[in-house]
């Protein structure tokens, strides 16, 4: 194409930077800029991510330098479907490529999961994480917590529950919310996998992690032994297990941890509100279990909006290719479902782009005007990168020395910083 192109895309997580680095590299030239409903970028990092795993939160500063070098522009507090439509997006620029993740906790799809202590794990991380979308407070749990899923969210769920305040120095949890869990923290918690030590989708260095947290007795009544030749991931899970069921806290234990390997849920029970757990051998014949609970939190991956996606209709996974229309694509867990690693969403970008470079000649050979042809009034409500940078360094001005930043669950509070309408530093209203 004669002229630059101009490329926007939704979504400032993992899946839009990396999308953004491939196309940065293939079209030196064009236009690019980054879209997010919220005032802050990097999306899933910045949110999903466990607030205690910063090595992993880290990935940000790589992402930063797309602003800072590569000449990206974000456009923060845009939100499509509200302040833009995605068809104007799609007449003012020539690519647009879809990063928004996917919106929903996927449902276990059991009877009893529509009771009131059954939550989802999403919420709860964006509410550790002080996501400003979210209502401030952790639901009360209660003493006995059941957790259904096995996978590394599930992980990070219980590894958020059984620590206690000093085990998070250098994170940038929402004290406020910790604080409102501690004051009664759960007893017991069940962690239910449907998958055998062979096969379940957790991590084992994160499985190692939890015996580093102290007074947390851990019990597994499942076999944990593993063939000799399985995969070396389930070998190392199997030791990952074997190692927390050699953990006696003695008198200090806290919390009572039960591993279920093998047993899949059959249904939540209670009269109007969670009383039990029933479960079911997967790969054997046994009696079926009752576990006591006085809540569940199901993390058992995310889903689509089953909704029209801004006109597009009710979108599914597609693991073949990001194309959707004429210069319109998908890159990331919009595209192929909430499967695999912040890593892996990097290969789903590379292909993305190399889609979009082997199409570009049947795009309309016209000029689009890019970011510049939006409505004024969308430019002037967008925060850039250098307005975020204000938002970054009043949260981490205002981080007490055992946190690595504190940041603002009121997203009115950071737009407010960002325009520099508001030039006070410290945690402000709504703050933790």
């Amino acid at each position: 194409m004669d002229t630059p192109l101009s490329i926007a895309v939704i979504g400032s997580g993992p899946s839009g930077c990396y999308i953004a680095q491939s196309l940065r590299r293939s079209f030196p030239q064009s236009e690019i800029t980054i879209y997010d409903r919220l005032a802050s970028p990097y999306g899933l990092v910045r949110y999903g991510v466990a607030p205690d795993h910063q090595s992993t939160k880290s990935i940000q500063s790589q992402f930063a330098r797309l602003f800072e070098r590569e000449d990206v522009r974000f456009a923060g507090n845009i939100e499509v479907g509200r302040d833009i439509s995605l068809d104007q997006l799609r007449n003012a620029h020539n690519i647009v490529v879809l990063a928004a993740g996917l919106p929903e906790d996927r449902t276990v799809g059991v009877p009893g999961e529509n009771l009131p202590e059954v939550y989802r794990a999403g919420r709860l991380t964006r509410l550790f994480n002080a996501h400003p979308l979210e209502q401030t407070g952790v639901p009360n749990l209660g003493k006995s917590v059941a957790i259904i899923g096995g996978g590394n969210v599930s992980i990070d769920v219980l590894r958020m529950l059984i620590k206690q305040p000093e085990d998070f120095v250098n994170s940038d949890i929402d004290d406020a919310v910790l604080a409102d869990y501690v004051r009664a923290p759960a007893g017991r918690i069940d962690f239910i996998c449907r998958s055998t030590i062979t096969n379940a989708p957790s991590d084992p260095v994160m499985l190692s992690e939890l015996g580093r947290i102290r007074g947390v007795r851990f019990s597994c009544s499942d076999p944990i032994d593993v063939a000799e030749d399985a995969p070396r991931a389930a070998l190392a899970r199997a030791k990952a297990v074997a190692g927390l069921l050699e953990i006696d806290p003695g008198t200090e234990t806290r919390v009572e941890v039960a591993l279920h390997f093998g047993w899949a849920p059959v249904s939540i029970n209670g009269d109007g509100h969670v009383r039990n757990v029933e479960l079911r051998s997967v790969n054997d014949v046994r009696p079926n279990l009752h576990l006591d609970a006085d809540s569940v939190v199901t993390a058992v991956g995310f889903d689509y909006d089953s909704g029209d996606w801004h006109g597009l209709g009710a979108l599914k996974a597609n693991l073949e290719t990001g194309v959707m229309d004429l210069g319109l694509y998908r890159t990331g867990w919009i595209k192929r479902g909430s499967r695999g690693t912040i890593a892996e969403n990097r290969s789903c970008a590379k292909a993305v782009a190399e889609e979009i470079v082997a199409g570009v000649d049947t795009l309309k050979q016209q000029t689009k005007p890019g970011y510049g042809g939006l409505p004024e009034e969308v430019r002037a409500r967008a925060i850039d990168y250098s307005a975020w940078k204000r938002v970054d360094s009043a949260e981490t001005d205002a981080a007490p020395a055992d946190r690595s930043r504190r940041k603002f669950p009121s997203h009115e509070h950071m737009v407010a910083i960002a325009h520099n309408n508001f030039v006070q530093t410290s945690a402000g209203p709504g703050a933790n």
